[in-house]
């Protein structure tokens, strides 16, 4: 987990407020993994304890999986992306649409909390660069995201792909999306509806490779992935 005080935006402005399409991408989401934990668990007792998350899935979001789910919940991780990266917030919703897509492709496949964390990171990373005039690059993104570089590299290439790099989203279709997300909120009791402009960032200053003021805290707690990039306290 992040410590409180790490929670410093890195330009040194005022923190910016939350968009309220975190709170309700953040509701959504754990309502889906919460579903999708249980349904492995259930899988993995059936075929002998085999370990959650991979018997009786598909293997499409393979790459995805981390050993063990990060201790960072979803809330917060969407915050530290939203806040480091300077994102426009509708690339949450589009990172949310392309999420929905690799689903309808792999049917066979669920998001669990071993893969949510990387797949919101990688498709919030690809809808900065289809959205914002201005964006950071992915070695950027992979510190904000606590992965290595090379991992985040080879998930963006994986996520393509497995998109058919269908990665265009309509005005229609976002909207459909939006009513969507908003839809969930109302049926739990909240009525809240997502900032519906597709923001142009156009004062998020150029990363500089080398400056360590530039970079935002890491990650306290490892990822965990196969081959874990070593992330210090």
């Amino acid at each position: 987990m992040l410590a409180a005080d790490e929670f410093t935006n890195h330009h040194g402005r005022p923190e910016p407020s939350i968009p309220r399409v975190l709170t309700i991408l953040s509701f959504v989401l754990e309502k889906l993994v919460a579903r999708n934990n249980t349904l492995a668990d259930g899988l993995s007792q059936q075929l002998d304890g085999q370990s959650c998350g991979s018997a009786g899935i598909g293997k499409s979001l393979n790459v995805f999986h981390g050993v063990r789910a990060p201790s960072i919940s979803i809330p917060k991780y969407l915050e530290r992306l939203y806040k480091y990266t300077d994102c426009s917030p509708s690339c949450f919703v589009v990172g949310y649409v392309y999420i929905d897509r690799l689903l309808h492709k792999h049917p066979d496949s669920l998001v669990l909390s071993l893969n949510v964390h990387r797949l919101l990171v990688t498709s919030v990373m690809i809808a900065s660069k289809m959205l914002d005039d201005v964006h950071y690059n992915n070695a950027f993104y992979a510190r904000v995201g606590g992965v290595s570089n090379a991992e985040l590299n080879r998930l963006e290439v994986e996520l393509l792909f497995l998109l058919d790099f269908g990665v265009m989203v309509s005005s229609r279709v976002f909207e459909s999306y939006c009513f969507h997300l908003e839809k969930e909120m109302m049926l739990n009791g909240a009525c809240q509806r997502i900032e519906r402009p597709l923001l142009v960032l156009s004062d998020v200053a150029e990363i500089r490779e080398n400056s360590q003021n530039s970079l935002p805290p890491q990650i306290s707690e490892n990822t965990q992935s196969s081959s874990p990039p070593k992330i210090v306290d």
